[in-house]
């Protein structure tokens, strides 16, 4: 019995970390589906006649739709805008003064490498669930910058994630 405890307890772990990633790759699947999209529409300009300059359109349409959907399902699944209500409702927690760090504030977007002094331990925030933030993957941490969250890639220095004025 308790083993069969200890199980379900670690699958409840890893499915969340598990659904996150699948959805991340999804996302990034579509970006590299518009990508290639957005090239072959360019193609088509240069060497091709009208009714494949549509077809490329077309394409690259429903690529930015697509990439669009699998956002929204990612964020409706993270639960991304729980926390807007509970933020709303519990202004103290999120209310931090004025915050600044040793350098200016930059409007960091997903996909931008950073410098390693953006997201040093000093700016990590120990307790992401405490804001109703949402679980992060392996070498993943929020950071705080400024009134901004950042979900950076701590191996790569990556971020994959910003919610603006995050803070008050």
């Amino acid at each position: 019995m308790r083993k069969l405890i200890i199980l379900t307890l670690m699958a409840a772990t890893v499915l969340p970390t598990t659904a996150m990633a699948q959805s991340n790759r999804e996302v990034r699947q579509d970006r590299r589906d518009l990508r290639e999209e957005q090239r072959e529409l360019d193609q088509a300009r240069r060497h091709g006649d009208r009714r494949d300059i549509r077809e490329e359109r077309r394409d690259v349409r429903d690529a930015r739709q697509e990439l669009r959907e699998d956002i929204r399902d990612r964020d409706r699944r993270w639960g991304r805008n729980d926390w807007s209500g509970w933020r709303d409702r519990n202004r103290s927690l999120y209310a931090r003064g004025n915050w600044n760090a040793p350098f200016r504030y930059y409007a960091f977007r997903p996909g931008v490498r950073i410098a390693p002094s953006y997201y040093g331990p000093r700016y990590f925030i120990a307790d992401p669930w405490r804001y109703r933030l949402p679980p992060v993957g392996y070498n993943q941490r929020w950071v705080r910058h400024y009134n901004d969250v950042l979900l950076i890639d701590t191996r790569r220095g990556v971020v994959v994630d910003v919610i603006r004025n995050f803070y008050w």
